[in-house]
């Protein structure tokens, strides 16, 4: 009888152990397998900052919030051996619950730092005689933003240093608002001629800052020809209400048919009726880079990365509009990855050249003046220029309303032989507010 008990005790032994086991080679995999996800995406070890980005779904900060929630919820009912992954509720954790519970500690104070971070992050591209224009960009998103702004220019090499003895001109206080990083003209090596001739000079740079900054998590990027009107962050607002498919948005080329380019005269697909115009795209390049696009050149879908050369490469011959003319095709294939806002953040001289046409602009006023095709440096649309020039020409701590749009509104009173200066209303509408908000600001400050 004693032989039996110790052969009993002996197999229970042997059960607990191989128990032991097989739950740590459980474990083990799921730590290997975070492991390999944080290598997928080119990230070095497990830093804070890194881990947030990895852990980001929703747009803005917003997703981190939501996983921040999650997060919490799984630490208060972590695994245990009373309390195995297999028994915790699915909405709680999930598949992975043994690997976020174990790694809840590390991740909730990414996302904590990650939340606290304010800032809209704003890209430009520069070349050749853009350092003015690019400069009066800059200025009128630091005067009306109330929130921090990270600059991220991308220029071509003489125009670096030119870029930062401008901005480290700027009065003190005003460089307390913004962080600035230039960067270089970055292309493919083997293609890197093609893309920069293609539509203007390094123009289609902008296709490729999702791959550039792996780092960032979302963007909004500008033309140079781009003045706005009210704060940059209310545009960056809108990435909270993008739907979980939705990756990059941008407004619509044309709101009048008649009048629309791509619907007359594209030779290849395009988005919607009228097209999109990405002279102000902003874009979750996390959603970005992780997704797999249809396209109309295999079966198979591809990564952003693996997509642009080919597409250029099919379509060359048949595109004007350069770079927007490859976004408008990945979009007329993959409709349901795009955010469409109102043409008030993209206004431009179609709006108005023969008569008022964007609704929403005449209700709430432009938002983001675009002023394309070269309007600010000639005269066909005084208006435009108008505003460029009073931006331009405003120095840093003087009134706003006696120094710029006072000023402005004489000169919009001698536009009024163009459509667009018979709309002038609608240049100033919003800038009226946005300069009352700065100013009672101000005010508070200074009790």
């Amino acid at each position: 009888m004693r032989c039996y008990l110790h052969t009993f005790l002996l197999c229970m032994i042997f059960v607990f152990f191989s128990f032991l086991y097989v739950f740590n080679q459980l474990a083990s995999t799921l730590e290997d397998r975070d492991g390999w996800r944080v290598k997928e995406h080119g990230i070095p070890g497990r830093k804070s900052h890194d881990t947030g980005h990895l852990l980001r779904k929703r747009p803005g900060l917003e997703g981190l919030r939501d996983r921040e929630e999650g997060l919490d919820r799984c630490k208060s009912q972590s695994v245990s051996y009373w309390n195995p992954y297999w028994r915790l509720p699915a909405d709680v954790c999930g598949v992975n619950c043994l690997l976020e519970s174990s790694f809840s500690e590390r991740s909730n104070s990414a996302v904590k730092a990650e939340s606290r971070d304010e800032s809209s992050h704003l890209a430009v591209v520069a070349c050749g005689p853009r350092l003015e224009e690019t400069v009066t960009m800059l200025k009128s998103a630091v005067l009306f933003s109330k929130k921090p702004l990270h600059f991220y220019i991308f220029a071509e090499d003489e125009l670096h240093k030119s870029f930062r003895n401008t901005l480290e001109s700027w009065p003190l206080r005003v460089r307390a608002r913004f962080n600035s990083s230039i960067y270089p003209i970055t292309f493919p090596k083997e293609n890197a001629r093609e893309w920069k001739k293609l539509f203007k000079p390094c123009a289609s740079q902008r296709l490729f800052l999702p791959l550039i900054l792996k780092e960032v998590d979302s963007l909004l990027y500008v033309d140079t020809d781009i003045i706005f009107l009210q704060p940059v962050e209310d545009m960056w607002a809108l990435l909270s209400q993008f739907n979980s498919r939705q990756l990059a948005a941008m407004a619509p080329e044309h709101e009048e048919p008649r009048i629309g380019w791509y619907n007359r005269f594209a030779r290849h697909p395009y988005y919607g009726k009228t097209g999109i115009n990405s002279g102000v795209m902003l874009m979750n390049m996390t959603r970005l880079r992780e997704k797999f696009f249809k396209n109309d050149m295999t079966t198979v879908t591809l990564k952003w990365e693996e997509m642009l050369m080919p597409l250029l490469q099919k379509y060359k011959l048949n595109i004007t509009w350069g770079d927007q003319d490859l976004l408008n095709i990945i979009f007329h294939h993959n409709p349901e990855s795009l955010y469409m806002f109102p043409c008030q953040w993209n206004y431009r001289p179609d709006h108005c050249i023969y008569g008022s046409n964007c609704q929403q602009a005449e209700q709430e006023g432009v938002f983001i003046l675009h002023g394309n095709r070269g309007v600010y440096h000639d005269d066909k649309q005084p208006a435009f220029r108008a505003v460029y020039e009073a931006i331009r020409k405003y120095q840093f701590g003087d009134n706003l309303e006696t120094s710029l749009l006072r000023p402005l509104e004489t000169s919009l009173q001698t536009t009024t032989h163009t459509y667009c200066g018979r709309a002038s209303h609608l240049l100033t509408k919003r800038l009226k507010q946005s300069i009352m908000s700065v100013q009672q600001d101000a005010t508070q400050r200074r009790r």
